[in-house]
């Protein structure tokens, strides 16, 4: 009996140290993120490089990030791919002078971020 006791609390202790190691790692590229963000943002400014150049390389950092919380076993924020996806939309479509209307975008995005989560929803219950 006291070695089971023991080996609940190593196996307690352990999930304990995974999640602040989790809860550490995530800060961190939260932390390098933004970082490459303002690094970037100068650069652009700098170099002089355009909005389109400007949103899409915003766009490719923070999916970035997420693709780098996906391999590393941490979880992917939905909100940031979305944020990603438009930030390369709206460079891509400034680099090919093609208006693209964000607002509609965002709104059908929204629409269906919503849909999915209520069917997500129904069919855990």
């Amino acid at each position: 009996m006291e070695e089971q006791r023991i080996d609940d609390q190593s196996n307690d202790q352990d999930d304990v140290a995974a999640t602040i190691n989790e809860k550490d790692l995530a800060e961190k590229l939260d932390k390098i993120g933004w970082a490459l963000f303002f690094v970037w943002l100068g650069i652009s400014f700098l170099a002089d490089l355009g909005t389109g150049i400007g949103l899409l390389g915003i766009g490719i950092i923070t999916l970035g990030i997420q693709l780098t919380r996906n391999y590393s076993k941490l979880k992917v924020e939905g909100f940031w791919i979305i944020v990603g996806l438009l930030f390369v939309i709206g460079g891509l479509g400034n680099l090919s002078e093609v208006e693209i209307p964000l607002v509609p975008i965002v709104l059908i995005l929204a629409g269906l971020a919503l849909l999915y989560s209520v069917i997500k929803g129904n069919s855990q219950k």
